[in-house]
């Protein structure tokens, strides 16, 4: 017998992906390789095997062998929020950052047209859109003064260098509606639940997106979504959720960024963790060796676990087992950048204009700070006067510079990713903000795993705040 080992593609464009997926399901009860299984399967047979194994009986984890690409062009920022809200899948998006934007370059939803707003809807997006053109040029020019042209650069390198710095001032008037594209590559089983939940969403443009995705879908993997439908109980939910608020909520200011939990004994736990793994004992026993270690031992112990580690290594997966969570407000365009991290747990609330605005310090060097504080309130105001109409749909026209509130629980694991990235001198300033401050507070309560935090040494939230922000 031939035990040569073997490793391959089931290349797709020699079967669907419903039939990657049935040969590799069916590898658990057959001993031939996985390309003569395909090659003895049919799209018939495929789509035969899924609607008894995976819709009768429940056997989902066989869609996930069933991949697929799906562009997305021409969707609203707010409809990316729902789309990019899938933890198990990839995504890449157009950059307000390294692109600009097209005064005519937003989305009119379905329920303004219903109500009869186009005209003041348009208007205020509009004049955000307007804004923003014109603020590319003088705040340009605040960049240019400030880092000159190197002797051996050429005028379009320059202009690349420093894109993103006056690009990053100016996003703070780009509204939801916005368009934008999206490349996201999932699998069947994700797809199905992303179908549900967006046919299930209180936006109109996230319900045709849903259907459109179903029917794009349906093309390759037509069994695996056939049966993707809209569902009562996320449809009822947020309704039945308010009648537990109070009729009229009070907020009084506090700290924009609050730890509100994690566990005390978080850094015996990771310690713990660590050696259980290699170890043969059980986890008390390990427990108690780490709770006996001298502070001194104990910090070696944790050092251990980071001192070897280079810049592209990946650190081990026991940093997970202690979390914390944030109450956290920050810009709409740091949250767009937050959002990304789906591996943390995120509850945001609805994108509205109740926490006020930031304002970037490079748009009062420039002399537009006025003309940005004006856009922003008139914003606001036909924020307020959308709401009582259309609901939801109104924060379409809420812009990058209003504040969002986020619940936000990670794991030290996730925690060291992002204060890594999102502190690094190339992150934008808003997020670089919150990733010193959450560096701050884990620090505060585990002083030994957080002193490993890979968070840019030359800053701090206060700097960020002092040296780019007119107000938060």
């Amino acid at each position: 017998m031939n035990q040569e080992r073997k490793i391959y593609l089931l290349n797709p464009r020699d079967f669907s992906p419903e039939t990657i997926a049935v040969a590799f399901a069916k590898t658990s009860r057959s001993p031939e390789s996985f390309m003569d299984i395909a090659r003895e399967l049919s799209d018939e047979k495929s789509a035969s095997f899924h609607e008894k194994w995976v819709v009768g009986y429940g056997h989902s984890s066989v869609a996930e062998h069933a991949v697929l690409h799906l562009a997305f062009e021409n969707v609203s920022r707010l409809a990316v929020e729902v789309i990019e809200s899938n933890r198990l899948a990839s995504y890449t998006e157009k950059s307000t950052r390294y692109q600009k934007w097209s005064t005519d370059a937003f989305y009119i939803p379905a329920e303004v047209k219903q109500a009869g707003l186009d005209l003041e809807y348009q208007q205020t997006v509009q004049a955000l859109f307007t804004g923003y053109e014109e603020a590319l040029q003088p705040l340009k020019a605040i960049a240019l003064g400030a880092n000159p042209k190197r002797p051996d650069e050429t005028e379009e390198a320059w202009e690349r260098r420093i894109r993103s710095q006056y690009v990053d001032a100016a996003r703070f008037y780009l509204p939801a509606a916005a368009l934008a594209n999206v490349g996201m590559t999932a699998n069947a089983r994700l797809l199905e639940s992303m179908i549900r939940k967006m046919l299930s969403h209180p936006l109109e443009e996230v319900r045709e997106i849903g259907r459109q995705v179903k029917t794009a879908a349906a093309l390759e993997i037509p069994t695996l979504v056939k049966y993707a439908d809209e569902v009562p109980y996320q449809q009822q939910l947020p309704g039945a959720l308010a009648n537990w608020l109070p009729a009229i909520e009070e907020t009084s200011p506090v700290d924009w960024c609050q730890l509100i939990a994690w566990q005390p004994e978080g850094e015996e736990l990771v310690a713990t963790a660590a050696l259980f793994r290699y170890s043969a004992l059980p986890f008390d026993a390990v427990r108690g060796l780490v709770a006996a270690m001298p502070a001194v031992e104990k910090a070696r112990l944790i050092q251990t676990l980071f001192e070897d580690l280079r810049k592209f290594d990946v650190p081990l997966r026991e940093l997970e087992h202690t979390t914390y969570t944030f109450d956290l407000v920050m810009d709409q365009g740091a949250y767009f950048e937050v959002k990304r991290h789906r591996m943390m747990t995120q509850s945001a609330q609805a994108l509205t204009c109740e926490h006020g605005y930031a304002v970037p310090a490079m748009l009062r060097q420039a002399g537009i700070e006025d003309a940005y504080r004006k856009a922003m309130d008139q914003a606001a105001q036909a924020y307020h006067r959308l709401s009582s109409q259309i609901g939801p749909a109104a924060g379409y026209v809420v812009p990058n510079g209003f504040n969002r509130r986020v619940l936000m629980t990670m794991n030290f694991r996730e925690a060291y990713a992002f204060c890594g990235l999102r502190s690094a001198p190339n992150a934008h300033f808003s997020v670089r903000r919150v990733a010193q401050r959450v560096t701050e507070e884990v620090r505060r309560v585990h002083p030994l795993l957080g002193a490993y935090l890979p968070v840019h040494p030359d800053e701090t939230w206060q700097s960020v705040e002092e040296v780019y922000f007119a107000q938060v």
